[in-house]
């Protein structure tokens, strides 16, 4: 069973499925899904649209180089078949399945460090400043540590004649 990657979006496409298109020179490109098709059929460059793999990896959300990507790399040289070599090839599928699944969480973890303490500060700025939702007026009144202190502003207007009637 041959499984081909999406030229636009890099999901897997399963022999079936998907859409196969033939350019004058002989390239073929195929696709997942009509999605993807229509947009190839639109020029759009699969880098600058949000939800393909060339985005993500482009802007750091995926990883991008790593030492299990070699395994998934298409070979096209025929192997004469071998009972073991099968056996151990698909106990390394495993293992190597595994310790890329590991690197990606850790990957996500780095991404998100930061965040965690960024919502923590936008939620404290938030309660800071609807303070007044959560607490009881009574409490606000006796308790002045609860409420933001009170600026003056001193504001300068040129005086005119008072009471004068507006000129339309």
């Amino acid at each position: 069973m041959r499984l081909e990657k999406c030229w636009f979006c890099s999901s897997t496409v399963y022999p079936g499925h998907g859409i196969q298109f033939v350019r004058n020179d002989a390239k073929v490109f195929r696709f997942c899904r009509s999605k993807c098709h229509k947009n190839f059929k639109m020029k759009r460059n699969p880098r600058k649209v949000k939800w393909t793999k060339a985005y993500r990896r482009l802007h750091g959300k995926d990883m991008t180089q790593d030492s299990t990507f070699e395994f998934e790399r298409k070979r096209n040289r025929p192997e004469r078949y071998d009972r073991n070599l099968a056996e151990n090839t698909l106990k390394a599928i495993k293992k190597i399945d595994k310790i890329r699944v590991a690197r990606e969480e850790r990957h996500h973890k780095l991404r998100m460090k930061g965040k965690k303490s960024k919502e923590q500060r936008e939620a404290a700025v938030e309660l800071e400043q609807g303070i007044h939702m959560v607490k009881a007026p009574g409490v606000l009144a006796q308790d002045q540590s609860l409420t933001l202190p009170k600026i003056k502003v001193k504001v300068s207007q040129a005086q005119t004649d008072k009471n004068q009637p507006m000129e339309e």
